[in-house]
């Protein structure tokens, strides 16, 4: 019985974190001037509304080909379908490690719907040197992280 409710609860959790990435760049869409970004921390942190066309980090930037926006699409479509079927063979696994798949899991549908839908991702949350960035992306960086230090873990715990 548990277990069942927690599955609702981070399905929940999921579908909440989409809505929130959407109503973000949303409001960025609507309220962020493209040329001029808004400073919160001067020299730190700013918001301004980039329209990223390509990979994280910008990977692809130099590849130039008709169907770029479907193929990012596609690959995106393939690793989020991975993560997913990791997600549901770690089932049993701990409410942490349910939870940072679910963090995964709801970035990368927040950007995928993005770029179906747009055939660009918003970004808006810009430290300095750092490239600009959206509420999907922190998602999946935190479960990747938190995903990392539980592997990281798992084989001291194993030893013991």
């Amino acid at each position: 019985m548990a277990r069942q409710a927690l599955r609702w609860v981070l399905m929940l959790f999921t579908l909440v974190l989409v809505g929130c990435d959407h109503a973000t760049k949303a409001v960025a869409e609507a309220a962020l001037d493209r040329r001029a970004p808004l400073t919160l921390v001067r020299g730190v942190l700013d918001l301004r509304y980039t329209e990223n066309h390509d990979t994280a980090f910008s990977l692809l930037r130099g590849w130039h080909f008709p169907g770029k926006a479907a193929v990012l699409v596609a690959l995106s479509a393939l690793a989020l379908g991975a993560v997913v079927v990791a997600w549901w063979r770690r089932r049993r696994a701990s409410m942490i490690e349910q939870a940072a798949y679910a963090l995964i899991v709801a970035g990368a549908v927040g950007n995928l719907l993005d770029r179906a839908r747009r055939g660009f991702v918003v970004d808006f949350i810009e430290i300095h040197r750092w490239p600009v960035f959206n509420v999907a992306d922190v998602a999946v960086v935190a479960g990747a992280a938190l995903l990392g230090v539980l592997m990281l873990r798992r084989p001291r715990a194993e030893a013991r």
